[in-house]
């Protein structure tokens, strides 16, 4: 009998991995990839990633896998046939997208998957996915290793992550984490030079954004906008009149844009989220014994919902409601990761002038300390980009300028400017003698704004350049 009955359990087993399989896709990419250090200039590159099936006849998968795309097309295990689709919704924020097919027929006899819930560190897991090194169909299983706040790569911001042990490779990404035959997550990324450590857009996050899209649009996660101190330190508590019985984190600074910056002040001492203690080392029990980010309370919420944190200020415990309507890039100077965007820039007398993004950081792995230090700052209403001469295309007219590159532009003729368009508005519209230039220690570099326009088509040409600025 007990025979017999290990013998159903596994043909149930196999019959449902086999209905699991039908929901797989292997989705083709032809992206557009584009240069920061040279923005006019872009490559097509051609990958593939995974995905699956989910309700209301939609693909789900990584924003990583089709972002830049030109075209997709997608496959459906055990077929050949390769279907067009487009991107319905993305959030690159927490690396996930909706692709919908052209052709309805695409979804005929197959079933969607269905979302669980968060699982628990040791629960087994099975990847589903078309890794390089073959075109069938992998599937591996492993366990459930860790369960925390992690920087996505794709976005550069933190969101909660599922470590686990199963292999991931190049391809898997976009594929479902199945347990209990419902996805538990979705393969993101792995630690190059590791053993198998992987990590998964928890169920939970993907809800959300399942949520979000719900009225047509993808507003985004939530930011609160201030940064904080932790406050294990003893002196420093007693400074802040912390009693023994009290943890929390301090406020150390509040973006000028940010709806909390009415409602905190620097040195209010959060105390609590939603209900939840806030730990000194500014984390929060969010399932028994484990720990992660307090911003997992506010990443549950959408935007326009309220947050309701507990404060210690002045040795007085308050409480404040703050309705969060910013996500990260509307707090920061600069933005976070870019995508499916040109770099935008603008050309004039041969110099090229940029915003500066964390992408062009990124991509010309840039040590200075200035771009660094922007790249942390807030934004305020009176400046919402940084912009840099990126660097000076050589000529004649512009002798002796030629070394400058990625040089953060401060003043223009003695103003500042809120942000690159207003830049490059008040480039165009001068008509003063000299363009002049100006960086916080006091260098400046001068331009003949009379001669840098008769140049411009010289420069141009030279460089087989079609256009002085970007669309």
């Amino acid at each position: 009998m007990k025979f017999l009955l290990a013998v159903i359990l596994v043909s149930i087993s196999l019959f449902a991995q086999e209905n699991i399989k039908d929901s797989i896709v292997k989705i083709y990419t032809v992206a557009k990839i584009p240069n920061y250090n040279i923005p006019w200039n872009s490559k097509l590159r051609q990958a593939s990633g995974s995905g699956s099936i989910i309700e209301g006849n939609r693909i789900l998968t990584n924003a990583h896998v089709v972002a830049n795309e030109t075209f997709i097309e997608i496959k459906r295990y055990g077929q050949t046939k390769r279907y067009e689709a487009e991107v319905e919704y993305i959030s690159h924020q927490v690396d996930l997208a909706i692709l919908k097919v052209k052709d309805e027929s695409f979804f005929k006899g197959t079933k969607s998957l269905k979302l669980g819930t968060l699982p628990k560190v040791q629960q087994k897991i099975t990847v589903y996915g078309f890794p390089m090194g073959g075109n069938a169909l992998s599937v591996t299983t492993g366990v459930v290793s860790r369960i925390e706040h992690t920087r996505y790569v794709h976005s550069g911001e933190l969101f909660l992550a599922i470590q686990i042990d199963a292999a991931i490779n190049p391809g898997s990404s976009g594929g479902p984490a199945i347990s209990n035959d419902k996805i538990v997550g979705v393969v993101m990324q792995q630690i190059k030079k590791s053993q198998n450590i992987g990590y998964l857009v928890p169920s939970e996050i993907v809800q959300h954004f399942l949520d979000d899209i719900k009225d047509g649009k993808c507003d985004g996660f939530a930011h609160l906008g201030l940064s904080t101190q932790k406050m294990e330190n003893k002196a420093l508590r007693e400074l802040y009149k912390m009693s023994e019985d009290l943890s929390g984190v301090k406020v150390m600074d509040i973006s000028q844009k940010s709806p909390s910056h009415k409602l905190l002040k620097d040195g209010d001492i959060l105390l609590g989220i939603d209900g939840h203690n806030i730990e000194n080392d500014g984390t929060v029990e969010f399932m028994p014994e484990q720990f992660t980010s307090l911003i997992y309370y506010v990443d549950k919420k959408q935007l326009g919902e309220s947050v309701s944190l507990n404060i210690l200020r002045e040795g007085k415990i308050k409480k404040v409601d703050v309705k969060l309507t910013n996500i990260a890039d509307d707090d920061l100077l600069v933005d976070t990761i870019e995508h499916d965007v040109m770099p935008r820039y603008f050309i004039f007398g041969g110099y090229v002038f940029t915003p500066l993004t964390r992408n062009l950081l990124l991509h010309s792995r840039s040590n200075l300390l200035k771009l660094r230090q922007a790249a942390g700052k807030w934004a305020t209403p009176q400046r919402d980009e940084v912009v840099i001469l990126l660097r000076v295309l050589a000529d004649e007219s512009n002798r002796g300028d030629h070394q400058f590159s990625l040089w953060i532009v401060d003043e223009l003729n003695g103003e500042k400017f809120k942000d690159f368009e207003s830049f490059k508005e008040m480039v165009l519209s001068n008509r003063d003698k000299f363009t002049v230039l100006k960086n916080e220690d006091g260098v400046e570099v001068a331009i003949d704004t009379k001669k840098a326009r008769a140049v411009e088509k010289r420069i141009l040409q030279r460089y087989s350049i079609k256009s002085s600025m970007s669309e």
